[in-house]
C-alpha cells in the first residue's frame, strides 16, 4: 500500500520542521532570554513524596531516552555484530522499557497530581508547564501501550521498520523513510508523532534546562563554610 499524504507529511516532512524549530528556537532563546533558561524548580515547596517522585521520573525518563537512542539510532549491523537478533532486541526493549516506563509513570503521575492540585505549586505553574507535563504523560502512556501491541508480533520486524525509518531520516532520505513506517500500527505512529511534537515544544518550555545539565558539579571542589566566630579567631 502506498503512503498517504498525511504519512508523507507527518513522518517525512514534520520531523525536519521540528528539528529546525528545536535547534533554532533553543539558540534564539539562549541568546535573547537567558533569564528564562532554567528548570523553574518548585523544590522549595517539596515534601518527601515529591523527592521520591522526582527521582523516579528522572531515572525512568533518562533510561527510556537512552533506550530509544540505542534502539533507533545505533545501526542494526552493530546489534548483529554483538550477536543480538531482532526478536531478542525487541524482547530486551519490551522488558527494560517496560520496567523503566512503569517507574517513570508512577513518578510522573505523582508529579502531575502535585502540579495540578497543590495550590502553592499551581500558583507558580504556567500554561506551558502544564501542557508539556501532560504531553510527556500522554507520550509515556502511548509508549507503554506499544508494549502490549508488540506482544502480537515478536519477530522484531516492526522494530526493524522503525529503525529503518529513523536511519533514512537521519541520512536525509525521507521518501524511503516513509515507506518503512506507513504500514505500522497506528499506536506506533501516534507515539512517534507525539515524540516529534515534543521537540517542537522544547524551546518554549522549561525543558531547555536539559542543555545545561551541571556535569561539572560532580567534580567541583568542596565549599568552605566558616562561621563568624571561627573567622574572628
Amino acid at each position: 500500500m502506498n503512503a498517504s499524504a498525511l504519512d508523507v507529511f507527518f513522518f517525512g516532512i514534520y520531523p525536519y520542521l521540528a528539528s529546525v524549530v528545536f535547534f533554532l528556537g533553543c539558540l534564539i532563546r539562549y541568546d535573547r532570554e537567558q533569564y528564562t533558561w532554567k528548570a523553574g524548580s518548585s523544590q522549595i515547596m517539596h515534601d518527601r513524596k515529591f523527592r521520591i517522585a522526582s527521582i523516579m521520573f528522572h531515572v525512568g525518563i533518562l533510561a527510556i531516552f537512552a533506550g530509544h537512542f540505542a534502539g533507533l539510532v545505533i545501526p542494526y549491523e552493530l546489534w548483529t555484530w554483538l550477536g543480538i537478533s531482532l526478536p531478542a532486541k525487541q524482547l530486551i526493549a519490551m522488558g527494560v522499557g517496560g520496567f523503566f516506563g512503569i517507574i517513570c509513570f508512577i513518578g510522573l503521575t505523582m508529579l502531575v497530581h502535585r502540579r495540578l492540585f497543590n495550590p502553592r505549586v499551581r500558583a507558580t505553574t504556567t500554561l506551558m508547564d502544564t501542557l508539556i507535563l501532560l504531553v510527556i504523560y500522554a507520550q509515556l502512556i502511548l509508549g507503554l501501550l506499544t508494549i502490549f501491541v508488540s506482544t502480537g508480533h515478536m519477530d522484531g520486524e516492526v522494530m526493524h521498520d522503525l529503525m529503518s525509518w529513523s536511519r533514512y531520516l537521519l541520512t536525509f532520505r525521507p521518501v524511503q523513510a516513509v515507506e518503512y513506517i506507513h504500514d505500522v500500527h497506528w499506536i506506533y505512529k501516534a507515539h512517534v508523532n507525539l515524540g516529534v511534537t515534543l521537540f517542537v515544544l522544547f524551546p518554549f518550555s522549561r525543558l531547555v534546562h536539559i542543555w545545561s545539565v551541571p556535569v561539572g558539579y560532580l567534580g567541583r571542589n568542596y565549599q568552605v563554610v566558616r562561621s563568624k566566630i571561627s573567622a574572628a579567631k
